[in-house]
């Protein structure tokens, strides 16, 4: 029984794609059967999936149906988180999702779930990506304040969602943690962030995270062993499009 991840599907089998132009690079071109011939290569009926946001283009459920088959056909058990793409998930309504999916398809938002002995928790998370303003030589010299104090109101509500999981699943006698984001756990004008903080003070093992698609974005946030934790950039066209093995 293995844990993988993959990020940024980004599918559209309904849905118009009007997508930003990282998303029509050679990366992408027959994405859905690059990952469903991976999938089925590593993946076996008793393993975990985990969806790290950003699944579908489509507005509301009714343009994602045929996104939602694609992902149902993929083998193993399948957890998603939110994305800032994923229209169709209001975070309030959660549960009608998971009540409308169940059992073939899992929501993580405000909750968490089991591998073995490990809680998985999740969020959506928030980064402050700018505008930056620079100078002729690439120094920062200033940012959109006005953004940044929207940034920080969405950072704040991420984060309370985040403890509500790591809390539940404490009460419920968790001791080993996965945290997994949608956005990285830092912006490019970071070395730690709140989202760090918290994986620290309990203790998570790994961070897991998406969102950084398109190669210029691939470094954008921490990777690697970074004060304890293992941090671990998921998308899917950094992966190439082949599930990262997070645990086994």
């Amino acid at each position: 029984m293995s844990l993988f991840a993959i990020g940024d599907l980004h599918l559209h089998f309904q849905s118009e794609l009007k997508a930003p132009s990282q998303l029509r690079e050679r990366l992408w071109k027959n994405h859905e059967e690059k990952l469903r011939k991976n999938c089925e290569k590593l993946i076996k009926p008793e393993d975990t999936l985990v969806l790290v946001g950003d699944h579908s283009w489509g507005k509301d459920l009714d343009e994602c149906e045929a996104d939602f088959q694609y992902i149902r056909e993929l083998p193993g058990r399948k957890l998603l988180t939110r994305g800032n793409h994923d229209m169709f998930w209001d975070a309030k309504k959660t549960k009608q999702l998971n009540d409308r999916f169940a059992p073939e398809l899992t929501f993580l938002q405000d909750n968490y779930e089991t591998y073995r002995d490990y809680a998985l928790v999740a969020t959506k998370g928030f980064t402050f990506e700018g505008p930056f303003y620079l100078d002729r030589y690439g120094r920062i010299t200033g940012w959109d304040e006005e953004a940044e104090e929207h940034a920080k109101k969405l950072v704040d509500r991420e984060l309370k969602r985040l403890r509500n999981a790591f809390e539940s699943a404490k009460t419920d006698g968790y001791r080993k943690f996965i945290m997994f984001l949608h956005y990285p756990p830092t912006n490019i004008l970071e070395e730690r962030s709140e989202f760090t903080d918290m994986a620290e003070e309990y203790g998570a093992e790994q961070v897991v995270y998406a969102h950084c698609h398109g190669e210029s974005r691939f470094h954008d946030s921490i990777e690697g062993e970074y004060r304890g934790r293992i941090y671990h950039l998921t998308s899917g066209d950094y992966l190439r499009w082949k599930p990262l093995n997070i645990l086994d």
